[in-house]
Formats: C-alpha cells, structure tokens, sequence
C-alpha cells in the first residue's frame, strides 16, 4: 500500500548536525584520496617531469597531510551554515508553495511527485542565488563606482578606441556597474529558478519513469509522537545504486551537453560512492548524535 507524505517541516539542529558531521567524513575521505594520489605521484617523480621547479616540493607533507584536516573542518564549518539556512528558507517556504511529497511502499520510495519537489527546491536554490548575488554586487558596485570617477590614461583609452572603433572614458563604467548589479540581483535568481527547477523535475521523472524499474531509494522512517518521525536507518546499497544510476542518467544529458560523453560513467561511479559513505556515515551516526526529524503529514 502507497502512503503519501508531506514534509512539512524540517527539525534544524538535528538536521544541520548530521548533515554537517556527515560532510566532514565526506571531506575526510576525499582528503585521504588526495594523499593517496600524491603519495603515487611523488613517488613516480611524475612532479618532476611536467613541473621541474615543484621537482623538490614534498606534497605529502606540504598539501596531502594538511588537507587531512583542513578538509574536514571546512566541509563541517561551511555545512552548518548551508543546511542550517537551508532548511531554515524549507520551513518559511512549505506554508505557501507546499513541501516535498514522497510516495512509500514501506521503506521504499516509489514515486517523488514532481511538481512539489521541484518548486520548493529551486525557490530555495533562486533564494541562495539572490544571497550570493547581493554579496557580489556588494563588492562590483563600488568597484565600478571607483573605477568610473578614475580617469582612463590616455594610451590604454587609445588601445580600446583603436580596438573597438569606438571612444571610450571612464563614465562608460558607471552604467556597466548598474547593469551587472541587476544581473546579479535580479537576473542570476531567475536563472536559478527556472534552470533549477527544469533540473528537479528531470530528476523526479527519471526517478520516477526509469530508476525505479531497476532500484529504489529506502528510507526507514518512525513515527515518534504525531506528526513527528525520524529518520532511523539508511539501507546503504538499494539508495547508493538508486541514487547513482540517477545521476548517470542525468550525466547522459549533461554529458550531451557539455560534449562530455563518458560523464554518466564517472558520475555513476561518484555518487554510488559518496552515497554509499553517506548512508553509512548516517546510519553511524545516528545513535550517537541523533536521527534527522521531520513532520510529516
């Protein structure tokens, strides 16, 4: 029997401390590759051979064993403040545009209505946008500002003339600053949202259409008072399969995209890993640090 549930909202701590500790072993492992990798390319003297200055350079002890910790903490630090906010702008946002709704046949999730989960994501996605655009135009701005009150020196005004047929003075930047001001607060949130939003429901419909007739993401939830359940347990290899076979399938289209033809093998190779180390991370973790909560209705 299918039951349709809603997440109506997202319990913050809990969920910006796993998300966060999770990505620190994310980060972890990725730095313990690094060193892996550099330990082969030191040993091969392959430094050597395509940068002869660096020849002397130990990168095991300069990069490799630094990144150990250095990646991890970043990961964690930059993670609390993403996920908190995230879920955060989820919570605001579920009221008016609704929430993400999973269809579950017991742990399996057999359909990701697409509609719901792609509107609410890519508002969150054009949110963060609109965040980073205005820190952006924060520093532009000024700059442009600067740069029109400075005049241009007469051999550089001269070289662009001659370049472009067309006289040129400082005031020109001014304008230049506006227009890449609303861009950036404007335009980018746009673009987010609607390249965002065709990315989600693609994910949705091949999840949908295609993944499940091979896999399906398991997620066992338990219901603790109400509406309130928790997020106990992540079978590891049904989700990292589903999971991977997804973003091969959206690695076909990118690959076409970017005339990357081999990105569905490399993707599906990634995310079965990273997957793969999340769940078990997740499953770990959570009776030592808490399950992530979720109202569900």
């Amino acid at each position: 029997m299918v039951d349709i549930k809603e997440i109506k909202s997202i319990k913050l701590t809990p969920f910006t401390r796993m998300s966060a500790s999770i990505h620190a072993i994310l980060g972890f492992v990725a730095a313990l590759a690094m060193l892996i990798m550099l330990v082969i390319v030191q040993a091969a003297g392959i430094t050597g051979q395509f940068a002869p200055q660096f020849a002397h350079f130990n990168w095991i002890t300069g990069v490799g064993i630094p990144l150990i910790v250095i990646l991890p903490i970043t990961a964690f630090l930059i993670t609390v403040t993403v996920s908190f906010i995230s879920a955060m702008l989820y919570n605001i946002l579920v009221p008016r545009l609704g929430g993400i709704k999973l269809e579950l046949e017991g742990e399996d999730v057999v359909k990701i209505p697409v509609i719901a989960f792609s509107l609410i994501l890519s508002a969150i996605g054009a949110i963060w946008a609109f965040i980073v655009g205005l820190l952006m135009a924060a520093f532009i701005a000024p700059f442009f500002s600067l740069i029109s009150s400075v005049p241009i020196p007469p051999e550089i005004a001269a070289n662009i003339t001659n370049a472009t047929g067309n006289a040129i003075n400082s005031s020109v930047f001014g304008p230049i600053g506006i227009i890449v001001t609303l861009l950036l607060v404007i335009g980018m949130p746009i673009m987010v949202f609607v390249f965002g939003f065709i990315w989600n429901a693609l994910f949705a419909i091949f999840y949908n259409y295609l993944v499940t007739r091979v896999a399906k993401i398991k997620l066992e939830f338990a219901n603790l008072t109400g509406s309130l359940y928790e997020l106990k347990n992540i079978p590891v290899m049904p989700t990292a399969f589903a999971v991977a076979l997804l973003y091969a399938l959206l690695g076909i289209i990118s690959g076409i995209l970017n005339q990357n033809y081999g990105e569905f093998i490399t993707n599906f190779i990634f995310y079965f890993i990273g997957t793969a180390i999340a769940a078990l991370s997740y499953n770990y973790l959570a009776p030592k640090i808490g399950t992530i909560k979720l109202n569900m209705e």
